[in-house]
């Protein structure tokens, strides 16, 4: 009877993993020996460029190939029916996560990193509250010391306001489509109906934005031009109003998806006790449901805010290089992201005051959209806690 609680209790074991286990032990020891080699292959180039040529065409394939070799002799030396191989399976998978984590939030850093000590030096050059405070934007600097005109100017409140207004416009285009769209799908459309709207509405997330930057520019700022000019308003091509309703119509599939998921999620329970009540669908939607997703549709909304923030290539066609300090949606502004691209284009001194102000705007957009990111998530986090 021991003996059979003993089998009824050990893990079986299915062949595939037997080959697993060998093709771990032949790939795992050969990558760790090239991740080696492409981190230490600058120091051995010390060696000479004969010497270094010859061992990395002729010593490193062959060593590599020879542990490769080792390793699956090794792995299948020791298949036995009381190896366990299971367990050195989820050992392995287990490490590849770990390291792929570590990978991430050590990309994170270094992208942190990067930006704050190019940041630092800007601010050498440039003081903070001319950045921060400063109402004129124009970074051309003088490349020689007999040149005249081009001191520099880096005040970027234009560049904040401009980023702001078009995400604003961006907002109130997408918003309400957005949050609509998907009241009717989750409390309203027939599951025939969801089933191909639904997707044919997620597609808008799938087209490029430079699509989105050419049906801008040459479209929709092309009709508000001329409306403007058949009613007496004067309205310039690359004008806020087209960037941030093109970006709106893009950032609906967003909202809608995840607006859609949220309402979902609000239990059945709450709509049942609505209906027992009496209360009309209409009445449940606006009484009960909305205020339950509430939290998770802040949250949706704050991510939207964030991805709008950081576009870029609808900016720059739709909207232009314009650093102009204007609320007026019908003239032409810059964004934050648009200005980063324009001072990295072309043959640019490194050390320059020009090209570090790059830097110091990615900092500030990724401390705005960190910061928006960690409000979205702490508001869907209560949210989860209270519903589910």
């Amino acid at each position: 009877m021991a003996q059979t609680d003993s089998s009824v209790r050990r893990v079986a074991v299915r062949p595939h993993q037997f080959g697993l286990y060998v093709a771990i032990w032949g790939l795992v020891p050969p990558v760790f020996l090239i991740v080696l080699w492409g981190l230490f292959q600058e120091f051995g180039s010390s060696l000479g460029p004969a010497l270094f040529d010859q061992i990395r065409t002729i010593v490193f394939p062959v060593v590599t190939l020879l542990v490769a070799a080792g390793g699956l002799y090794v792995s299948i030396q020791k298949i036995n029916p009381a190896l366990k191989v299971r367990k050195t399976i989820e050992t392995a998978v287990y490490g590849v996560l770990i390291l792929a984590s570590t990978l991430s939030v050590l990309t994170t850093v270094g992208i942190v990193f990067s930006l704050l000590f190019e940041t630092i030096q800007f601010f050498d050059k440039v003081p903070l509250s001319e950045f921060f405070l400063g109402l004129e934007w124009s970074p051309q600097t003088a490349l020689r010391a007999d040149q005249v005109g081009s001191s520099g100017a880096f005040g970027a409140i234009p560049l904040f306001a401009g980023t702001m207004l078009i995400t604003l416009i961006a907002m109130m285009v997408a918003v309400p489509l957005g949050l609509f769209s998907a009241v009717y799908m989750t409390e309203y459309a027939t599951d025939r109906f969801r089933a191909i709207v639904k997707p044919i509405l997620e597609i808008l997330a799938g087209i490029p934005t430079v699509v989105y930057g050419f049906f801008a520019a040459l479209t929709v700022g092309v009709f508000f031009r001329d409306v403007g000019s058949a009613i007496g308003l004067d309205v310039v091509s690359e004008s806020a109003l087209a960037a941030g309703v093109v970006m709106g119509m893009m950032i609906i599939p967003f909202i809608s998806s995840l607006s859609d998921d949220i309402i979902m999620a609000v239990p059945q329970s709450l709509r049942d006790g609505s209906y027992g009540l009496g209360a009309t669908r209409s009445e449940t939607v606006m009484k009960v449901i909305l205020p339950a997703a509430l939290p998770g549709i802040v949250g949706a909304v704050l991510l939207a805010v964030s991805r709008a923030i950081g576009e870029t290539m609808i900016v720059v066609m739709a909207a232009g290089f314009a650093a102009n300090l204007t609320a007026n949606p019908l003239e032409a502004v810059t964004t934050v992201t648009v200005q980063i691209v324009g001072l990295l284009v072309g043959d640019q001194e490194f050390d320059s005051a020009k090209t570090l102000a790059a830097f110091a705007l990615a900092l500030v957009l990724f401390v705005i959209t960190l910061s928006l990111n960690v409000i979205a998530l702490i508001v869907v986090r209560k949210y989860r806690e209270k519903y589910d």
